[in-house]
């Protein structure tokens, strides 16, 4: 028999009375271990891309508003919370390198992380109370935007939207809500405000737009909680499975959509997914793939390439003909042909010299992308005809690099992290900050850290 319906619990209170708990939470070692690694990955994504072409506007913008603040802007000066995690959320996803979540709710990392930091920094919390505000808000975005194949965050693709603006919002809002201990009303309140801001196009992939989805939900999820704590009432019932934000954007009477419970007897960011390749993730296990056989296809023509592909790909990344070296994070056709001619495809990868590369047109041009309808987006087929060779090469990837069930080793963290920040902030100090992360629950860390992004 089915509970009077005024005591249902929705799904707005279930995520109000979990977050609530965050302080007192116990949190498993393994947890821990797997948030550090996020904020590792997220913290030297954003560094590395403090001076990137995206993210200067922004950056400028934040400066001329001249707030003042304790929030740190990373390889800048301080401001007001939200303002900071504006300009560190759009640093964070500018180079589309950071984390991805495996179930589809998007770049969780990236507006949950530079909220909380953004927070703490302002209110002088302790790492081990901003490492816990991260948590629950990577928990609470997770479940809101997962699901998985059929889940939320890839219906939201298919419509044209970007899971990581969408539910960051809320996401963000979490991570403030712990901070600024805001009761279970008033976390209700802000998960509402956030979720009325909602929105974020996949058709600004590859442009400045992207990273902005970024800082704009972290932003705005700080927005709310503040709101929240000052008064400001919304709706609790926007996260209804009936005239909610899933009614609006996905429209689940029409399309069967996999929404996940509010279920949190288990740990979503140990399903966290990294990136070995500052590209869209959805081009990964294809790049994978090219890179094995880069070898044997050096110096030969290439007359054939066939790509086969999960469904996403044609979505997110099947950009023909990129302009910049930007969008060419969003085409698997072109990833493909830097992996088989050699690129690491690493952040310094991405330059203007992609536009003057004549052997990555020829390869594009003779590459077609064969979408198969039931292969997981963790897996790639590749097959390349040679000039000269009777028989095609083949490479296959099951499962790419940085899936939690297969991922980099610590010499490859560590390795991506000093490619991204001792550029910025020299070999020394990288080491440093990589250490510190590590450790970043530990009394007197979060000072240490910010003191070691702000601008000298």
């Amino acid at each position: 028999m089915n509970a009077p319906a005024e005591l249902t619990i929705t799904r707005s209170q279930q995520i109000a009375a979990y977050v609530a708990g965050a302080l007192t939470r116990d949190y498993p070692a393994e947890v821990l271990t797997a948030a550090k690694l996020a904020l590792i990955d997220t913290i030297g994504c954003a560094v590395g891309a403090w001076d990137d072409e995206c993210v200067r506007p922004v950056r400028r913008v934040v400066e001329g508003w001249r707030v003042p603040g304790k929030a740190q802007v990373f390889v800048g000066g301080s401001t007001a919370p939200a303002f900071a995690a504006l300009a560190n959320g759009a640093m964070a996803h500018a180079m589309d390198y950071d984390d991805a979540h495996q179930m589809g709710a998007g770049h969780i990392s990236c507006p949950c992380a530079t909220a909380a930091l953004a927070v703490a920094g302002e209110l002088g919390s302790s790492g081990k109370d901003t490492l816990a505000a991260f948590i629950t808000a990577f928990e609470v975005m997770a479940r809101v935007g997962g699901g998985g194949p059929q889940g939320v965050g890839r219906n939201l693709h298919r419509r044209g939207l970007h899971p990581t603006s969408v539910f960051g919002r809320i996401g963000a809002a979490v991570a403030a809500a712990v901070l600024m201990r805001l009761t279970p009303q008033q976390i209700e309140y802000a998960i509402g405000a956030a979720t009325t801001t909602a929105g974020g196009m996949v058709g600004s992939f590859g442009t400045h737009a992207k990273p902005f989805h970024g800082g704009k939900a972290a932003m705005d999820g700080i927005l709310a909680a503040e709101l929240a704590k000052e008064g400001f009432q919304s709706s609790n019932k926007l996260l209804e499975l009936e005239k909610g934000i899933y009614d609006v954007f996905i429209q689940t009477r029409d399309r069967p959509v996999d929404i996940p419970p509010m279920d949190f007897s288990y740990w979503e960011i140990k399903r966290n997914g990294f990136k070995p390749y500052a590209a869209c993730r959805a081009t990964h296990a294809s790049i994978q793939s090219s890179r094995k056989l880069a070898s044997q296809v050096a110096g030969r023509k290439i007359n054939k390439v066939h790509i086969k592909v999960h469904p996403n790909v044609a979505i997110v990344a099947n950009n023909p003909a990129p302009q910049t070296p930007l969008a060419h994070k969003f085409s698997v056709r072109y990833c493909v042909a830097m992996g088989l001619t050699g690129y690491r495809l690493v952040a310094s990868d991405f330059n203007e010299k992609l536009l003057q590369d004549k052997k990555l047109k020829e390869i594009a041009a003779v590459s077609e992308v064969e979408v198969v309808a039931d292969q997981p987006q963790y897996e790639a087929h590749l097959t390349v005809h040679v000039e000269g060779e009777k028989k095609p090469l083949h490479a296959d990837t099951l499962l790419v690099l940085g899936h939690a069930d297969n991922p980099m080793s610590e010499d490859e963290v560590w390795g991506k992290f000093d490619g991204l920040v001792a550029p910025v902030l020299g070999s020394d100090n990288a080491r440093k900050l990589y250490d510190l992360l590590k450790q970043f629950e530990a009394p007197g860390n979060l000072e240490r850290f910010t003191g070691m992004v702000a601008r000298g």
